[in-house]
């Protein structure tokens, strides 16, 4: 899970603008040459500021419609100069509050926001290049400059630098001293130079002001909530740096009139009905500051859409079309290259809805897991990338990689990759859409019953991916949340209205409400042009049955920015937001507690009232949606904050009767479930509470209680914590009864396993780990099942909040433990090449994405590679066939070969009785005509005694040995090196390596 705390109210810096969306430019109708504006009282008006410098059009024209009113003839009505690079033209609106709006140059060429018109409001609107902002680029501001005394008064000269925001336009509100400050998003600034913004203030008898920026669309910079104190003459204002009496940061540079060089090698290749656009980087004196791609053919006109990258992706379009595309690169001074020279490609047709997948079904024993965070894996399109609004606050902008970055078809291109590794399951973060500040993760969950866009491409979907798996036989883990929902509630279950006035101080915080839009995470809101709006949160108006006490009356607190924070302004346990019948109404207090299971872990994760039947189905239906695409197994995050009655009773049996009615008994006796128990302690039971053991949650109750589910979950605690840890029940399913294997009793079976905790405690050294790891398999129904890994997405040995650090050695000692030992190996993806290690794993919007252990990985898998089977790669290119050259990759490889080989060490019981060695053991599988056994010792040499007789040979060196008194030793094979002595075994298996010699 993600434990993340944002601040209250999120600073004005924390919001980012949205992705640009350029406009469709669409042959409409020209026939008509008179412009004829809508009729309408005089009320609301709009002043619309059209830039020019990269359309440099002869004319423009505003066709438009206020908002519920009819629009004007075609072409519109003509706009009039401005300013440089911009015009402009004010109309009346009547009692309208916005209109839709598409720019022409009365030739028959527009800009109609690729199809969807431009959504705008009232009062100053800027729309360059697809971006919608809210400022006079010619200054004076939306609002005009608070009146100056009369007469001559001091003077400030503000230079304010965006070279390192990507801000389009820029705004300075500002305070003079003793003042009033002017109206939010204050007076437009001037472009002075490249990266730098200007304006002049009359400040009267005032000889300082305060003073913050914005660039006029909600995203401010306000010196960390401190504002900025500026004085008299020319000050600057760079990356939160103040210069009083600076020189002119623009004097002596000569205008930047170089246009970058024209864009070389631009390649289309067709996918269905997908093209993927490539093309190598321009030059530029300045720096080149994004892409135009030009696409035309078909039947939708000509597409013009900015990039920033040298990637463009353009998906759905029409089947059997050939379509053509040039790329112009611009710098930060809007000089725009020549046209590229043409690439074309013809689509094919559009591949069919895949059909619902089938769970594999075989036994999950056998099956090694690949751990990836599905949005920071491997990016198959850019298009659906995705910053959010902590994309600038977190670094992320800064190294154009925004949190949303790697998809499903990133992971369906690279499963060969994973395959070639030898695993044969991937376990994935949650798919459902998101809503959060910052939700890549998946475990803020919005819609369960929907796929989160972000994640989803054409040709890839999530069903396509579940399917591409099977095609190569492997396995979808999917990672899923009973436990809570996103801060916002769960959609068609809850969703809190919060209150929201778009006052002077809040209207950059509360998007504009527009009911015909709806958040999916990935579209942007044409108004706000953000896709992470939240205008369907706020209201001013009182909900109907509301419970939060004194509904938006001012409190006496305010916010970092200073401004007053209302009542039920923000959503929380105890705020009476939430209806107590669906969701919990308290913190946790005591995380071993009996609250654990009934308050919420953190503001971002309300927690679910799971013993209430509406909830319960709401959970369980959107579940079921998942098992019937023919997903694996479920990994549950949070489980142990959900009393063990509640899955016993509802969620686990509610899997089983799916996946059976579904797809068969023999797929649902395989159906995977591993919970996350998160017991962070070195102990057998965590801090002596078996309710929050993760063992615990393996067994079924072992007596009734009441009917209803809360009451029920308050009597099992009480119950099992008056038994204390010596009454809890044993089972012997993970070891040998002598050198013999024995039938497994499942009867008293929950139905869900675990991540096995302890041993993840311990993996500062595989030593500690198998010790601690046996110590508590007595007191877990089949440890066989247990899912083993050293560190994770959250946590790193002994609760680590770093990536693991101990060495290549170490690293090998460990897997060698975990692909040998009962259990299924587990790796988090990149530890293969000991990615980002001794990086803090998580730390939030508080550092980029780029510097913690949730890195962007797809840099190291660039290129093609093709798997022959588990374990083995047929072919390789470019820098993955570099990755895969590790030697921990090959260490890996080798031992999933010998894994995959040994049935023993997939689904055998183990005993260490008659060995001496330290990490050393025997394991046995029979079933049927199936007899696997093996003697297995890690980095130390080893003594077994008491073994059958016969010949054994090792796995690794290909030695053999016959045994005629039952004892066979065998001497140190080295740190991370193994010996798997197999009895009739077959022989030796793969290449030597590093570390397996």
């Amino acid at each position: 899970m993600k434990r993340t705390p944002p601040r209250l109210f999120r600073p004005l810096a924390a919001a980012t603008a949205a992705t640009a969306v350029l406009g469709l430019l669409t042959a409409l109708p020209s026939s008509v040459d008179l412009a004829t504006e809508p009729a309408a009282s005089a009320a609301n008006t709009a002043t619309v500021f059209y830039y020019t410098k990269t359309k440099n059009w002869a004319a423009y024209n505003l066709h438009y419609a206020p908002d519920g009113g009819s629009w004007t003839t075609v072409p519109g009505v003509r706009m009039e100069a401005a300013c440089t690079d911009w015009v402009k033209k004010t109309v009346s609106l009547g009692a309208a509050d916005g209109l839709q709006a598409t720019f022409t140059n009365g030739s028959g060429t527009w800009d109609n926001n690729a199809g969807k018109n431009y959504d705008l409001g009232t009062g100053d609107i800027t729309v360059k290049d697809g971006v919608v902002a809210h400022s006079d680029p010619c200054a004076g501001g939306g609002d005009p400059d608070p009146t100056p005394t009369p007469g001559d008064g001091n003077k400030a000269t503000v230079y304010y630098s965006t070279e390192t925001l990507g801000w389009t336009t820029a705004n300075i509100h500002y305070q003079p001293a003793g003042g009033a400050w002017t109206a939010v998003p204050g007076a437009g600034m001037q472009p002075a130079c490249t990266g730098w913004w200007k304006h002049e203030i009359d400040l009267g008898a005032a000889t300082t002001l305060k003073a913050a920026f914005n660039n006029g669309n909600g995203v401010w910079d306000n010196n960390r909530g401190a504002d900025y104190a500026l004085g008299t003459g020319r000050s600057t204002v760079k990356n939160n740096t103040v210069t009083g009496n600076a020189d002119d940061p623009c004097a002596g540079e000569a205008p930047d009139t170089k246009a970058p060089s024209v864009p070389a090698q631009v390649t289309a290749k067709a996918d269905g009905v997908s093209v993927v656009l490539t093309w190598e980087p321009s030059t530029d004196d300045k720096g080149v500051a994004k892409y135009q791609v030009t696409r035309t053919g078909g039947t939708r006109g000509t597409l013009v859409t900015d990039v920033g990258s040298t990637v463009f992706s353009d998906a759905n379009l029409e089947e059997k079309t050939t379509y053509t595309y040039t790329v112009k690169a611009l710098d930060t001074a809007g000089n725009v290259s020549a046209a590229s020279a043409a690439a074309p490609a013809t689509t094919g047709e559009r591949p069919p809805a895949p059909a619902p997948g089938k769970p594999l079904g075989t036994d999950p024993r056998k099956d090694p897991i690949y751990f990836v965070l599905t949005a920071r894996f491997n990016d198959g399109d850019s298009s659906n990338n995705r910053g959010g609004n902590q994309h600038t606050k977190s670094g992320n902008a800064a190294n154009n990689d925004p949190m949303f970055r790697g998809d499903f078809k990133g992971l369906v291109n690279k499963l060969d990759y994973i395959k070639g590794l030898g695993f044969s399951a991937v376990w994935i973060t949650p798919v459902v859409l998101n809503r959060s500040d910052y939700d890549y993760h998946g475990y803020h969950g919005y819609d369960f019953y929907k796929v989160d866009a972000r994640l989803e491409s054409a040709g890839a979907s999530y069903q396509d991916l579940i399917n591409a798996a099977h095609a190569k036989g492997m396995k979808i883990y999917q990672d899923v949340v009973y436990n809570h929902s996103s801060r916002w509630g769960a959609k068609d279950l809850f969703t809190p209205t919060v209150y929201g006035v778009r006052d002077s101080q809040w209207s950059w915080f509360y998007d504009e409400p527009n009911s015909a839009f709806e958040y999916d995470g990935l579209t942007v809101e044409p108004k706000s042009g953000k896709s992470y709006y939240t205008g369907d949160l706020w209201s001013t108006a009182e909900p109907s049955g509301n419970t939060c006490v004194d509904w938006g009356k001012p409190t006496q607190y305010t916010s970092p920015e200073g401004y007053r924070i209302y009542n039920c302004q923000w959503p929380s346990p105890t705020s009476g937001m939430f209806p107590k019948a669906l969701y919990h109404n308290c913190w946790i207090g005591n995380w071993e507690g009996e609250d654990s299971r009934s308050c919420w872990l953190h503001d971002d994760l309300a927690d679910f009232n799971t013993e209430n039947p509406t909830v319960q189905n709401y959970l369980i239906g959107a579940y079921d949606k998942y098992i019937d695409m023919g997903v694996d197994g479920f990994r549950v995050d949070t489980a142990v904050h959900i009393p063990r009655t509640t899955w016993n009773r509802r969620f686990l049996p509610a899997i089983q009767e799916r996946v059976t009615q579904q797809h068969g008994a023999e797929a649902a006796k395989n159906f995977f479930v591993f919970g996350e128990v998160a017991a962070f302690v070195n102990d057998k039971w965590n801090r002596g509470s078996v309710n929050h053991s993760a063992q615990f949650y393996t067994w079924k109750e072992r007596r009734e209680y009441n009917a209803d589910d809360a009451k029920a979950a308050l009597e099992m605690y009480d119950y099992e914590q008056q038994l204390g840890t010596g009454n809890q029940p044993t089972s012997t399913n993970a070891v040998l009864q002598g050198n013999s294997y024995h039938t497994p009793d499942h009867s008293k079976f929950s139905g869900m396993n675990i991540i096995d905790m302890r041993m993840h405690m311990n993996f500062g050294d595989a030593r500690n780990a198998f010790h601690n790891g046996k110590d508590s398999d007595d007191s877990t129904n089949d440890a066989t099942y247990n899912v083993v890994y050293v560190d994770s997405h959250d946590y790193g040995p002994n609760k680590s909040s770093e990536r693991y650090t101990g060495g290549t050695d170490a690293w090998a000692e460990n897997m060698s433990l975990m692909w040998t030992f009962r259990g299924i190996p587990t790796l988090y993806y990149g530890s293969e090449i000991e990615f980002q290690k001794g990086k803090k794993i998580d730390c939030g919007p508080s550092c980029p994405l780029a510097t913690t252990g949730r890195a962007y990985y797809g840099d190291h898998l660039q290129g093609d590679v093709r798997a022959s089977e588990f374990g083995k790669v047929e072919s390789a290119t470019g820098e993955i066939a570099t990755t895969l050259s590790q030697p921990l990759v090959q260490h890996v490889q080798r031992l999933s070969q010998i894994r995959r080989a040994i049935p023993a060490l997939q689904m055998g019981q183990y005993s260490t009785e008659g060995i001496t060695g330290d990490m050393a053991f025997k394991r046995r599988y029979t079933n049927g005509t199936t007899d696997s056994f093996a003697l297995v010792t890690i980095t130390d040499g080893a003594t077994y005694t008491g073994i059958p007789n016969g010949t054994y040979t090792d796995a690794v060196t290909g030695d053999t040995r016959t045994v005629t008194d039952g004892k066979l030793t065998v001497t140190a094979p080295g740190k991370g090196n193994i010996r798997v002595y197999v009895l009739d075994g077959p022989g030796r298996i793969g290449s030597a390596g590093t570390y397996l010699n």
